[in-house]
Parts: C-alpha cells; sequence; structure tokens
C-alpha cells in the first residue's frame, strides 16, 4: 500500500507518532516498536558519507649519529 501524502501532511503524522512514543510508559512494546519501524518507513534519514580513512602519523626519522638531540643532551 503507499500513502499519498503531501509534505504536511506527512509532517503531522510524523509529529504525532513523535508524541505517542515519547509518552509511552513501555518503549519497548511491540505496540511503540511498530510505531517506530512506521516513522522510520516515513522518514528516512539522509545517507550520510563514509567516514574518511585514519591518518596515521610515524615519528620523523632521526638522523644517525647524534644530530641535534645529542648536541642539546652534551651540554
Amino acid at each position: 500500500m503507499h500513502l499519498d501524502l503531501s509534505d504536511e501532511e506527512t509532517t503531522a503524522l510524523l509529529r504525532e507518532l513523535d508524541h505517542v512514543i515519547d509518552s509511552d510508559r513501555f518503549p519497548l512494546s511491540p505496540r511503540i516498536l511498530t510505531l517506530k519501524a512506521i516513522r522510520a518507513k516515513l522518514w528516512a534519514e539522509p545517507a550520510r558519507e563514509p567516514l574518511r580513512p585514519t591518518k596515521y602519523y610515524e615519528p620523523p626519522a632521526s638522523a644517525e649519529g647524534g644530530g641535534d638531540r645529542a648536541a642539546l643532551t652534551a651540554r
């Protein structure tokens, strides 16, 4: 079955579903779970972009033979 609802009708229905779901004493009851499934069908969240790959930073390669660090510790 397909409901041909206007934007205003969809908004009103979603508002009422939200009110019923949020004010119910038993949020895991079969009735509320069914209403949540209906709400999910009416209001699909926009697709999110995937996260960028994590960047891993490595410490800079130290020069062998001491470099500046050896000079500072020798003082």
